[in-house]
Formats: structure tokens, C-alpha cells, sequence
């Protein structure tokens, strides 16, 4: 294949691309569709017709409104929780941990993500449950909003570590000794030297925190208490409602709203710390 090197491309990248349009694209192009049908109300059947009907449910129903909102702010929280925690974490591993102590500190952090997601949602319900540590220590919180922020800050804060160690560990360490040896101040060096590396590795793992939050029901389920998100509706229409349509409808208010924001960061610079 060497003097042939279009048609040696074309075989390497052809079961990727295919595998990428119809398994991924092709299933949001199906869900996309679907959102405009409709459910016979008499036999439950899903009756392929146009109509814009479930969009208009989204966008006049309060409630949905309410949980559309609801989702955002435990997505955003979520992410400056892990920004937070992750910006000293990576840190401390880029530039102040000796090299072997930061392998040991890369595979402490990437521990968790072996564990099952399950395992770690219900041991934190015990952890929440009326007379459980947190409880005893702290008099709660108990499940509910607070609950689904803090263990979803938990499940996801490695995916915020890493692109900030990953961008950190690109910074040499002379650009920091000349800052200092120019007069610079922490506050300085900090603004002029780290933070424009910082920002978009920041930005990189917000793009991970951010939809992973947003579109998680079973952290909900668990811990949430009466508490509901996007997708726990999605789920609901799905199953006790079998309302795929409306279902697919509700599922693409994350697609939108992760598309907007991706539009958003790439100016940053952030898809190229991913």
C-alpha cells in the first residue's frame, strides 16, 4: 500500500468514519427525527407525523422550564466545585510533586474511574442516609439537590484534574524562575504566566464535568431525593409514560445546549487540550 498512499488512508480511516456517521451521528439524527412524531393517545402508538408539538410542550410547560434550569445549575456547579478542588490538585502534581511521586499521585487519581459508577452512586446513599457519617457529623444533608452536587463533584472531579496537570505539566518551569527573577509577585506570575495555560485546560475538563452532569439521571435516582433533571424526565417518558417522541424531544435540550457551548469555548483554545 505504500505506493498508494489515498487508498492507504482511505483503509485506515474508512471503519472509524463509519462506525462515527452511523452509530453516533446516525443515532442523533434518529433521535432528532423521532422528537418531531407523536403517540397515538388511544393505542400508544407512535404515529410518524410532523408536528411540532412536543417542542412547544418543552418550551410553554413550566415545569419543564424549571427542570431545564435546575439541571444547568447543578452542571455549572458542579464544574466550579471540581475547578476549584482540581486547580491546586494539578498543581501541586505538575510543578511541586518530585516525578515519581506525581506517577503515584496520576494513578491515585485515576483509581476511582476503575470502580463501578453503580457501586460508587449507592455507597454514597449510605453515606447520605438518615443516621448514616454525614448525618451523625454534620446533621445531613440528606438526599436532594445538595446530595446530587456533591456526589456527582466526586464522580467527576478526575476528568477536571487531568486536562489541568496535562496543561500545567506543559509549562517549563524557567517561565516561572524568570517571572520571579524579574520582580514578579505570586499574584503576578500567576495572572501573566499560568493562568493563560490554565484557562484552557479549564475549559477542557468543563467540557467533560459539564455534560456529564447535565445529562445524568442515575446519580439522581439515587441520592436526589424528589428532586428531577433532564434526564430523569427523559427516562420517565421513556418508561411509565412510553412517550418516545416527547422522550427524544427533552434529549435534545442537552445536545443544544452542549453544542452552544462547545461553539462557546472553542475560541479558548480548550478542544486542543482534549
Amino acid at each position: 500500500m505504500r505506493p498508494h498512499p489515498r487508498l492507504r488512508l482511505a483503509g485506515l480511516l474508512s471503519l472509524p468514519v463509519l462506525w462515527l456517521v452511523v452509530a453516533y451521528l446516525g443515532a442523533l439524527a434518529v433521535l432528532l427525527v423521532s422528537s418531531f412524531w407523536m403517540v397515538n393517545g388511544f393505542t400508544g402508538d407512535v404515529v410518524h407525523i410532523f408536528t411540532l408539538q412536543n417542542f412547544k410542550t418543552l418550551v410553554t410547560g413550566d415545569v419543564y422550564r424549571a427542570v431545564t434550569l435546575r439541571s444547568l445549575g447543578v452542571a455549572a456547579s458542579v464544574t466550579v466545585i471540581c475547578t476549584v478542588l482540581a486547580v491546586p490538585m494539578a498543581f501541586y502534581m505538575a510543578k511541586v510533586a518530585s516525578p515519581r511521586s506525581r506517577h503515584w499521585l496520576v494513578i491515585l487519581i485515576l483509581t476511582p474511574l476503575w470502580a463501578s459508577y453503580l457501586v460508587k452512586a449507592y455507597a454514597w446513599r449510605i453515606l447520605l442516609a438518615n443516621g448514616g457519617p454525614f448525618d451523625q457529623v454534620f446533621g445531613g444533608p440528606g438526599y436532594g439537590l445538595f446530595a446530587v452536587v456533591l456526589v456527582l463533584s466526586y464522580m467527576w472531579l478526575p476528568y477536571m484534574i487531568l486536562p489541568i496537570y496535562a496543561g500545567l505539566e506543559r509549562l517549563p518551569d524557567s517561565l516561572l524562575d524568570a517571572s520571579a527573577d524579574l520582580g514578579a509577585r505570586v499574584g503576578r506570575t500567576f495572572r501573566s504566566v499560568v493562568l493563560p495555560i490554565l484557562i484552557p485546560s479549564v475549559f477542557a475538563g468543563s467540557i467533560f464535568t459539564f455534560s456529564l452532569s447535565l445529562g445524568d439521571y442515575i446519580t439522581v435516582q439515587i441520592v436526589g431525593g424528589k428532586s428531577q433533571l433532564i434526564g430523569n424526565l427523559v427516562y420517565a417518558n421513556i418508561g411509565a409514560a412510553n412517550n418516545l417522541p416527547f422522550a427524544a424531544a427533552i434529549a435534545t435540550v442537552p445536545v443544544v445546549i452542549m453544542v452552544i457551548y462547545l461553539v462557546a469555548v472553542r475560541r479558548s483554545g480548550a478542544l486542543e487540550e482534549l
